[in-house]
């Protein structure tokens, strides 16, 4: 738990696509590794390196700076049993922890309703972004879903209506095929209204803000930006979620990566460095995932699905470090091509809520599963 009396705040970071956990945390000093990715394998001179055996993507410099303040947990070889390799079925798996069947009710939705039962406070989560993800929802409790909080606040004047609807559309196209139209419907019936009911408050985020630390020139920064502005207002908000992406690779990977990694890592520098300038840093937490890690070789241009991936957490209370193994990446060792996930991400999952939040787990994650020290 945080050394202060503030409340916890989650904010979680969701890399959409896949993210090439190989490339991203690189073990280097396996010959595997070289031998398996011709294409793109990164040279060891270009390696961010963190240790004698595993560095960083070279446009993660701005993280290798967190994680040598001991602000950044590296976990290795997260995923869960017998993968789908497929992104929607991941990212469900991911959002509801319903590796076997499908499931209806998002983590963080269930966390929301054990944060405030009452409803006191429609801003207790806030998504950004034009999507609204199946993580974060449960009938009958209430997210904020903001697309731009500069310019729409929280999407509900008249000029914003189109946009709304382009959000509650979007939601009802991408979930009623897997789950069924009704169970769609009953959740945006239920609390369509209460979603939108925080619009006014949180238009008022950005002139209640002020800052000396510039934000990069990125979508991905914008948004953090606008968790920043939120955060700092104190409108009470425990739980954020924003994506980015895409990182499915499948081909031209490397400048894409490239591309990503520089956005991401400098915008989330620049985020925690206005957090702490503004002494406000203390209770935030940030958990940062993917559905899946990639093929470990390549298929000539690029990467194509695999399992076993890398998930990371940054703050203040963080314990930095790596935690559980990086798999292995011998042929014997493989299925399907893959390095295998060793470490269940429902134990990050508990880990974050029990040690962070101050939750039961449990019912959430649907099962007790091994966490890890990370929380000082």
């Amino acid at each position: 738990m945080t050394s202060t009396k503030k409340d916890p705040v989650l904010v979680v970071f969701q890399l959409s696509g896949g993210n090439d956990y190989l490339n991203t945390v690189i073990p280097y000093a396996n010959p595997i590794y070289r031998d398996a990715r011709p294409t793109v394998g990164i040279a060891e001179d270009r390696v961010i390196k963190i240790d004698d055996q595993v560095g960083f993507h070279p446009e993660m410099g701005p993280l290798k700076k967190i994680y040598d303040r001991g602000d950044m947990a590296i976990i290795h070889g997260i995923g869960y049993p017998k993968s789908p390799r497929s992104h929607f079925r991941s990212m469900d798996i991911w959002h509801t922890c319903e590796p076997i069947q499908l499931g209806t009710e998002g983590w963080l939705g269930r966390a929301t309703r054990d944060l405030d039962p009452t409803k006191e406070n429609v801003l207790t989560t806030v998504s950004f972004g034009p999507s609204l993800f199946r993580a974060l929802t449960l009938t009958g409790t209430p997210v904020a879903v903001v697309d731009d909080l500069d310019n729409y606040g929280l999407l509900t004047g008249i000029t914003e209506v189109e946009q709304r609807n382009k959000i509650l559309d979007r939601f009802s196209r991408m979930y009623s095929p897997a789950i069924g139209s009704s169970a769609v419907m009953d959740y945006l019936g239920q609390t369509g209204l209460d979603t939108l009911k925080g619009a006014d408050i949180l238009n008022k985020a950005p002139g209640m803000y002020s800052s000396n630390v510039e934000y990069p020139d990125t979508s991905i920064a914008k948004k953090l930006k606008g968790i920043a502005q939120v955060h700092m207002a104190d409108f009470g908000t425990r739980i954020f979620y924003l994506d980015h992406g895409s990182f499915d690779s499948h081909s031209n990977q490397t400048g894409m990566a490239d591309k990503l990694w520089k956005d991401v890592s400098e915008g989330l520098d620049a985020f925690l460095d206005d957090l702490r300038e503004h002494d406000v840093s203390d209770n935030v937490s940030v958990l940062m995932f993917t559905e899946f890690g990639r093929r470990t070789h390549d298929n000539g241009s690029g990467t194509d699905h695999g399992a076993g991936g890398a998930a990371f957490m940054f703050g203040d209370n963080v314990k930095g470090g790596q935690y559980s193994e990086f798999p292995s990446m011998k042929s014997e060792d493989l299925e399907q091509g893959d390095v295998v996930p060793n470490y269940d991400f429902r134990g990050l999952y508990t880990t974050v809520l029990e040690d962070w939040m101050g939750l039961d787990g449990k019912p959430i994650v649907d099962g007790s599963f091994e966490k890890l020290p990370i929380f000082a």
